[in-house]
């Protein structure tokens, strides 16, 4: 027999509306259904202004749960490299002001005319460290997202969650895992890595959203829940087998959702969710 689903606790990722709606509408779009937290985007928080961003978080009764991002900490040279880091322990920082739980670490991809994809790696894996140190100074901790390998040349250089994990492993406390379906649904080893991240407590969120068949574009065309070919009750089944007791983010980044009433696009995540998580 297959196991029940328990209600989950349901939040916003503000990529899923951004395109549309600022921090203020977004914030209170959340609040009006009733949501507690949600997950930001840096750019979003420098055009309202750090203060004035805490008072709409104090105004609608959100606490920030993920903080998008720091990074990219990818460029050709070493001072590029270190201009990246810097404008990095900056996002850290501004986690911090808003007491987010983790703030999501983004590599970015090969810098332009490189093949050198083990030397990028090992540049990631260096400012991870350096960026980690920083984050344990500041009390925040930090995020990988396995992306999906078809990112790989323009956007990220960890793409599995066995990568992730040797990450997390090698550097200790302060550093976890962030689940993303869309990304890692693919994977043969998905329910082992689970299970090893969730053995040293660091899942710390899990985002939806679905893979359409066919994709017109892999970055901006995920798709509603429901719609696609990812089986995300089972893969939740597999998350909260491994320990992660958070919520379920909806981050969907999407032409056609963004087309949509913001309204329409939150209801329709939320019915969908409450369906797929929670057994109708």
């Amino acid at each position: 027999m297959v196991e029940a689903l328990q209600s989950p606790e349901f939040i916003f990722n503000e990529a899923t509306v951004r395109e549309r709606w600022g921090l203020e509408p977004f914030l209170e779009g959340c609040a009006a259904r009733g949501l507690s937290r949600a997950s930001l985007w840096g750019e979003e928080i420098d055009k309202a202004g750090l203060e004035e961003a805490r008072r709409m978080l104090s105004r609608t009764g959100i606490s920030t749960f993920g903080f998008n991002r720091a990074g990219p900490l990818l460029a050709a040279g070493a001072a590029g490299r270190a201009e990246c880091l810097d404008r990095a322990r900056r996002a850290v920082d501004m986690a911090a002001e808003l007491a987010a739980d983790h703030v999501l670490v983004f590599s970015g991809g090969l810098a332009e005319g490189s093949r050198d994809l083990a030397g990028a790696r090992a540049q990631t894996e260096d400012a991870i460290g350096a960026l980690l140190d920083h984050a344990r100074s500041v009390g925040m901790t930090l995020a990988l997202e396995p992306l999906h390998p078809m990112v790989a040349g323009d956007r990220a250089v960890i793409l599995s969650l066995s990568h992730a994990n040797a990450i997390c492993e090698r550097l200790g406390e302060g550093i976890g895992i962030v689940a993303d379906a869309y990304h890692i649904w693919w994977d043969e080893r998905l329910e082992t890595e689970l299970a090893r991240a969730g053995a040293a407590g660091r899942i710390l969120g899990f985002h939806v959203s679905d893979w359409l068949v066919p994709t017109k574009h892999v970055l901006r065309d995920r798709g509603m829940m429901g719609d696609g070919i990812i089986d995300l009750a089972g893969m939740w089944r597999q998350v909260r087998a491994a320990g992660y007791d958070g919520p379920v983010e909806i981050e969907i980044f999407s032409d056609r959702w963004w087309a949509e009433d913001p309204d329409l696009v939150l209801d329709t995540a939320l019915a969908r969710c409450r369906s797929i998580f929670s057994g109708g």
